[in-house]
């Protein structure tokens, strides 16, 4: 049955090729006046269409309500029409916050309320059992569902828009990349090669970027474990910034015409792709020839170890690109500035590093091992207070495929759900003084207090989707750590903050002057 887009889109079309046919044959202005009418009327009959089917659906909906427990809120039927209430909710706010919207609709409705969010019905959660008991059940009773315009950017393939058996067969391919023992004989290795890369470049007393250094940092890593690529080629360097003008897209408004950052987001899609389509390319050239040295990476691993096909592959190694820099970098970026304004953290993290160093010098080693690693207590304390007062994904989308009670609550069908884990994060019920920067919240004599609030703890997220790459993202962010605090001081070199877009970013980049320790 053709849908309302193409009963609209079809009139629309004939009469533009009728319009064309007759061009030849009639004056400009009489094909003017008679073509323009018929089309602003197919134009008007669309506008009412979709006015027409919008009003049936929240008919439907509000009908749906009157019989069901559903958490107060704001009517759906207030608000920008389609849009709802999302302006408001997106606007930014400092990432440390719940901004504005959420801290007003928490107070007047409570944890857990209802909204018109993303041109749906929504329920937003701030309620720690609730986000639990909706990553628990993937699958179940909720799905994920990122609006169409991440799929159109990641493509159809990447896991993060993935639901049942596909993501779960790309997400083991991940899993089985980043296994303990990888990531022990591996990947260790290699990301203190990289961070020693970046830190030898700074110099002294010269102001530079902290955020875009750790973004070279993430990026150069993962370059190297999905495809082999070297820091120092020239085409890596073109990757990412290409990879640069892919991000603004992917975090920018969908409007596909030429100019926009979603339009240019979608050309440096194809370019990436096309360098990943070409590594690949010569990977199967080698191996039906048995020629050269097999590169122990995930382009690799995903055409030994699946059965995807080439599209597919090129979306698995887009989509952990993305997620694998990103998320990372920004987490990166957050320690340095959270631990700029904490000095005694600083301290504490220098002599757990330099106890770790003089261990190494007994054995007659220079490298980190993975029994460094372990020992790297207080570190982990750090990272994680930064995930949690910094909230790098501060919430997901989810979509209910089921009706569901919690708590005596109906969560309804058909509904968008947001589990939102920074409203948790920063829950003074949850977490004492949740906007002060306190790493020694984690320790092991607060075990009492850890082990209450641990199951709220959610910056990777949770459940059957819960982050491949977590344990990589922590390793990258301790060993970069171990060797900033053992080799320099450094202050910022003007006020900055982290601002939630939703997405977080420093608005001046998080700049930095350095000081060598000696």
């Amino acid at each position: 049955m053709p849908t309302i887009v193409e009963l609209i889109s079809f009139p629309f079309h004939w009469s533009l090729q009728l319009q064309l046919q007759l061009s030849g044959t009639m004056a400009k202005d009489s094909t003017l006046l008679f073509f323009s009418l018929p089309i602003l009327l197919l134009l008007l009959l669309s506008i009412f269409l979709l006015y027409t089917n919008f009003k049936i659906k929240w008919s439907k909906e509000r009908k749906k309500r009157r019989k069901m427990n559903l958490p107060p809120g704001m009517s759906m039927s207030l608000g920008l029409p389609f849009l709802g209430e999302t302006l408001a909710y997106l606007k930014p706010h400092q990432a440390t916050s719940i901004g504005h919207f959420m801290d007003h609709h928490i107070n007047r409705y409570g944890k857990i309320y209802s909204s018109n969010l993303f041109g749906e019905p929504t329920i937003v959660s701030a309620d720690a059992g609730l986000n639990r008991f909706v990553l628990q059940n993937e699958g179940r009773w909720f799905e994920c569902s990122y609006p169409k315009s991440i799929g159109g950017i990641l493509g159809k393939w990447s896991m993060l828009v993935l639901v049942g058996e596909m993501h779960q067969e790309m997400r083991m391919i991940s899993l089985n990349f980043l296994s303990a023992a990888r990531l022990r004989t591996c990947l260790l290795p290699e990301v203190e090669r990289q961070t020693r890369h970046v830190l030898q470049s700074w110099q002294a007393g010269l102001t530079f970027s902290a955020q875009e250094e750790a973004k070279k940092f993430t990026f150069n890593l993962m370059a190297k474990n999905i495809m082999s690529m070297d820091p120092d080629e020239a085409e890596t360097e073109k990757l990412r910034l290409e990879y640069i003008t892919f991000m603004k897209g992917v975090v920018s408004a969908p409007l596909n015409f030429p100019g926009t950052a979603y339009w240019k987001a979608l050309k440096s899609r194809s370019v990436i792709l096309k360098v990943i389509e070409r590594k690949m390319d010569e990977r199967l050239r080698r191996s039906y020839c048995s020629k050269g040295i097999e590169e122990d990476d995930l382009l690799g691993w995903a055409l030994k170890q699946s059965n995807f096909s080439k599209e597919q592959i090129l979306d698995l190694l887009l989509s952990l690109l993305f997620a694998g820099h990103e998320t990372s970098s920004m987490a990166l970026a957050l320690a340095i500035f959270f631990l700029e304004g904490c000095p005694r953290a600083v301290v504490e993290l220098r002599e757990e590093h330099l106890r770790i160093i003089r261990q190494q010098e007994m054995r007659g080693e220079c490298k980190l091992s993975w029994e460094d690693y372990k020992k790297m207590e207080f570190t982990q304390c750090v990272i994680s207070e930064t995930l949690r007062l910094g909230n790098v994904v501060r919430f997901l989308h989810r979509k209910v495929i089921k009706d569901v009670q919690y708590k005596g609550i109906d969560i309804p069908s058909g509904w968008k759900i947001l589990p939102v884990l920074a409203a948790v994060h920063l829950d003074p019920s949850v977490y004492e003084d949740p906007q002060q920067f306190n790493p020694w919240r984690w320790q092991s004599q607060s075990r009492s207090h850890l082990a209450a609030t641990t199951p709220n703890f959610m910056p990777y997220g949770g459940g059957p989707r819960l982050c491949a790459g977590f344990e990589l993202a922590k390793l990258e962010i301790a060993v970069f750590l171990h060797h900033l605090v053992l080799n320099y001081r450094w202050e910022l070199a003007e006020p900055d903050e982290a601002i939630a877009y939703p997405f977080v970013d420093f608005r001046k980049g998080l700049p930095i002057k350095v000081h060598k320790i000696t």
